[in-house]
């Protein structure tokens, strides 16, 4: 049995959804599972099992960062866990983004220290599963809900001091800025197992201005993206 995912293997799904916030892996699972029943309360990382239109499927919180979210990422792959989506929020980073827009990403450049000790700090670029980049936009596209997709960046850091950052990584083309996917990416790369991620725009932080989505605007755009991801990881392999 894992240290902080007090379960055993075959109790969760091969495919497994990562909201970062733990009540929102509950949300998921009474929202969208068939009798959901819940395998981890470890440490308040609420984790379920159920079936998602008869198909079996996890959804675990992971936390915030790539440190602790690496931790969970581990432990479900020890339990049996082969697919791995990201569900999660995050700033969008270009002008052209709307609060609630849907993102893919492609990659994430790791702007954290955890990438760095998993490949001994020589230059890697965390990559997602194109299964799960093509499926999620198929998915989308069926469901006529506009995403974008591209690169994004996992920070350390949640309120940067860095002031101008996020405008060089704008001019860079990064979409989003979030906390957990390049390490996500990182270790089903090296654990040989599908790894994505899906994001809402929770918050606009460039052009020298912050806002923010108001609650109800992100408990629908998140209902949309769990939608995606759950027809992703669902799916027959196919596309």
């Amino acid at each position: 049995m894992p240290i902080h995912i007090r379960a055993e293997p075959g109790e969760y799904a091969e495919a497994c959804l990562l909201p970062g916030d733990p009540l929102r892996a509950k949300y998921i699972a009474e929202t969208y599972f068939d009798n959901p029943v819940e395998k981890n309360s470890e440490r308040g990382l609420l984790g379920y099992t159920g079936t998602y239109a008869g198909k079996p499927v996890s959804v675990q919180g992971t936390g915030m960062g790539c440190p602790g979210a690496t931790i969970v990422f581990e432990e479900l792959i020890q339990l049996g866990c082969k697919k791995l989506m990201r569900v999660g929020t995050c700033g969008g980073l270009q002008p052209h983004h709307q609060l609630g827009d849907m993102i893919i990403a492609v990659t994430a450049v790791p702007q954290d220290g955890t990438v760095g000790t998993y490949v001994k700090h020589e230059p890697h670029c965390p990559t997602a599963d194109w299964g799960l980049v093509h499926g999620a936009v198929h998915a989308a596209k069926e469901m006529s809900q506009p995403v974008h997709v591209g690169p994004i960046v996992s920070s350390d850091v949640f309120y940067n001091p860095d002031e101008g950052q996020y405008e060089r990584w704008s001019k860079r083309g990064v979409l989003a800025v979030e906390m957990e996917a390049s390490a996500l990416f990182t270790v089903g790369a090296l654990r040989g197992v599908q790894a994505g991620c899906l994001l809402t725009v929770s918050d606009i932080v460039v052009e020298g201005e912050f806002k923010r989505i108001t609650d109800d605007e992100l408990r629908a755009a998140v209902d949309r993206m769990t939608r995606v991801a759950l027809a992703t990881v669902t799916a027959d392999e196919k596309h």
